[in-house]
């Protein structure tokens, strides 16, 4: 192969049953150099490893050629462990109930749910006319449709109103581009009605009408919005979303009184309506968008309802006629109170609960519209743990249901009683091989960053773990987009643990974890502060003996993966190895093209470096463009070859690139799912047996291999 030198010939792999043996002076394939000069700015970058991308849907062979070979290299390096991996894997699935059933929710007429059963890699789709089940008819069977497909994926899973029709929609490749399709339940027959692209669902009141939003086929922006007519080839479009920092998607409020249209960007919203009894009515806006107003809309009892940040940064919520919901008409629902942030509210019939954030803890509040006696809070028992509602889409129902978790309490749903404000835990998640929750630990510590901000940390670990700096530990987090990465339970994790591993999440800003401000202190031109918090967070770790460097394994994906680069570039020296899957690295090509998916809107996320003050900010953290010639902790680079949301090349470019200029012997490890997208392996236990590779990639890094 021309320019590439891959896996040397001279090397013997013997595959003896499922064991990979392969020799230890094995070489790291050498991705050939073809310069790429950009001239930006006043700047002169060189990408030597541009031929990586390709957006074909059949790749060029010389580069799937290439990612086999790291493959090959990847598991010949760790086919010593092969053993162990498979050994976690058995242990992971012992925890897992495998045939089970989820909590059945109703709607309409009929108590919806799943079914898993042992030996079979997705769920099937059920309802009953009973609470309890019985006699459940299979809307769905998603093994039987997934035969012949690497990957299947279902998702707007919605039926009609009359429980009639069904709409749902599929993936089969990984890129997150969804087929719509409509079920007759009465007959059990396909209706000849598709739509490609899919992003949103919502149903007219009457059932005649399937309100459809769509994605651009090249930018997958959510731009457009259609109006079916179930069971013909006529569909209409109502709306176009054209500003390319915005998405749009189509909903219903629960009381099915209100359709909206919600246009939203990374720092403002703008919301249509439509009464649901006049689906082929002319929508309206309720507040014109601008630039740094944040906002949601419902509906409920003949008034609109709105979260707001107007004059409120951490939110407020104000209600409105439903003759004229504009601003000016806006009146307190809930006041402002910069200390608690409004995640969501929920209207029922004479309810409402609110989704709160106060001091870095989630909260559930209950609101009694009816008899207007003062609102609480749903009891939390622990002083670390993640709460939120669980699926509620009827309206009139005397209980709510939420589910609760801890990093030591196993997932739990409640019902919540609207009258007695009593919580009954209806489902724990069983753990078939034994779980003993007084064996372990959790706390969440205060880490100090560089500009004396404190950073929470929430840390889990089982008990007797010696706390002199010499336990080993995996450091999570992610730190983007608004979005908190919640202490929640993992029983995947009890394997990390169990082998005196303490597992931990830094909550850096970025994420939302202490109201709206940490959002805003971790993105555009302080995006710095993310990758800061993380070093800073590990560094205190290191100093307060929970740990010490050539103890530490850190993982990260997605926008994640995007901090794992970031911070090897910046303080290699603390982290023995890290995990960076699907990583966001190669950050000013790809802000730079926008073609590519999701690049517009994310403009006002990260910056657009097509602007210098952009380009000039964006430049330093940029992961592909700070590699340079230093030591380099060992890496998993995990990439996956249908990804949507971050190139397959963004990964490869990077570990080409380290391996390249890294001044040390460390090992870098390149993965590509050839068969998935952003999300990995669809199947439960393909998924779980990518857990079970990382987590036994974390341990050997750290000298445990039983």
């Amino acid at each position: 192969m021309k320019g590439l030198l891959s896996v040397p010939a001279l090397v013997v792999i013997a595959i003896a049953g499922n064991t990979l043996l392969a020799q230890t002076d094995m070489k790291p394939p050498v991705a050939k150099k073809e310069p790429k000069v950009l001239k930006i700015h006043g700047y002169e970058i060189t990408d030597n490893y541009a031929w990586l991308r390709d957006r074909e849907k059949v790749k060029n062979p010389e580069i799937i050629k290439y990612l086999e070979d790291e493959n090959t290299y990847t598991e010949a390096h760790m086919g010593e462990h092969k053993a162990f991996a498979d050994n976690l894997y058995k242990e992971m699935l012992g925890r897992i109930k495998q045939t089970d059933l989820s909590v059945p929710y109703k709607l309409g007429n009929y108590w919806y749910f799943n079914k898993t059963e042992e030996g079979k890699q997705y769920p099937t789709y059920l309802r009953s006319r009973a609470k309890d089940g019985k006699d459940p008819e299979v809307l769905l069977d998603q093994n039987e449709m997934a035969k012949g497909f690497k990957y299947f994926a279902i998702s707007d899973f919605s039926p009609s109103d009359d429980g009639n029709m069904l709409a749902f929609a599929t993936d089969t490749t990984g890129y997150r581009q969804y087929s719509l399709q409509i079920k007759d339940l009465k007959s059990g027959k396909m209706l000849p009605d598709t739509f490609e692209r899919v992003t949103s669902v919502e149903w007219s009141n009457d059932g005649k009408f399937l309100f459809i939003g769509q994605e651009d086929p090249v930018s997958k922006r959510s731009d457009k919005i259609w109006r079916h007519t179930v069971g013909t080839d006529k569909s209409d479009t109502i709306f176009e979303e054209k500003d390319v920092l915005f998405n749009s998607g189509v909903g219903r409020s629960r009381d099915r009184k209100m359709l909206f249209i919600v246009s939203g960007a990374k720092t403002m919203d703008e919301y249509r309506y439509l009464a649901a009894d006049n689906p082929t009515g002319e929508w309206k806006v309720i507040s014109p968008r601008r630039e740094g107003h944040q906002y949601n809309a419902d509906f409920d009892s003949g008034e609109f309802y709105i979260v707001t940040n107007k004059d409120a940064e951490n939110f407020k919520v104000m209600k409105a006629p439903a003759a004229d919901p504009a601003e000016k008409n806006w009146t307190d629902f809930i006041p402002y109170n910069p200390a608690v942030k409004i995640d969501g509210i929920s209207f029922f019939k004479d309810y409402a609960v609110v989704s709160e954030l106060e001091n870095g803890l989630e909260y559930i509040r209950v609101m009694d519209r009816k008899t207007r006696r003062a609102s609480s809070r749903i009891e939390t028992p622990e002083s670390v743990y993640t709460i939120g509602l669980s699926s509620n889409p009827e309206y009139d129902m005397p209980v709510i249901r939420y589910n609760y978790a801890s990093m030591i309490t196993p997932n739990s749903t409640y019902e919540f009683d609207f009258k007695t404000r009593k919580s009954n835990l209806i489902k724990q998640q069983e753990i078939p091989s034994g779980y003993d929750k007084t064996q372990y630990e959790t706390k969440r510590v205060w880490a100090v960053a560089r500009d004396g901000v404190k950073v929470p940390v929430s840390i889990v670990w089982k008990k007797g773990t010696k706390m002199d700096g010499s336990a080993p530990m995996l450091l999570y987090a992610y730190g983007s987009y608004g979005f908190s990465t919640d202490p929640g339970f993992s029983t995947s994790r009890l394997s990390l643990v169990d082998r005196g591993m303490i597992y931990a999440i830094a909550h850096i800003r970025g994420g939302s974890e202490l109201g709206e401000k940490w959002r805003l202190d971790g993105r555009m031109f302080k995006k710095m502060n993310t990758f800061n918090d993380f070093v800073d967070s590990a560094k205190w770790l290191i100093a307060n003996k929970y740990t010490s460097p050539d103890r530490l394994v850190i993982q990260g994906g997605s926008a994640g993966g995007l901090l794992m680069g970031a911070v090897v570039n910046q303080s290699p020296e603390t982290f023995k190895a890290a995990i960076a899957q699907v990583p966001f690295v190669d950050v000013m090509n790809t802000m730079l093209d926008a073609s590519l998916p999701l690049t517009t809107e994310e403009w006002i996320e990260w910056g657009n470096p097509n602007e210098k003050p952009a380009w000039d900010y964006m430049v330093q953290y940029s992961p592909y463009d700070n590699v340079k010639a230093q030591n380099y902790p060992n890496m998993l680079v995990e990439i996956s070859l249908n990804d949507s949301q971050v190139p397959y090349w963004e990964g490869a470019k990077f570990a080409a690139k380290i391996r390249e200029m890294k001044t040390n012997d460390s090992i870098l490890l390149l993965k590509t799912n050839m068969g998935a997208g952003h999300g990995g392996s669809s199947g439960r236990y393909d998924r779980l047996k990518e857990v079970a590779f990382d987590y036994a990639y974390a341990l050997t890094q750290v000298g445990i291999t039983r």
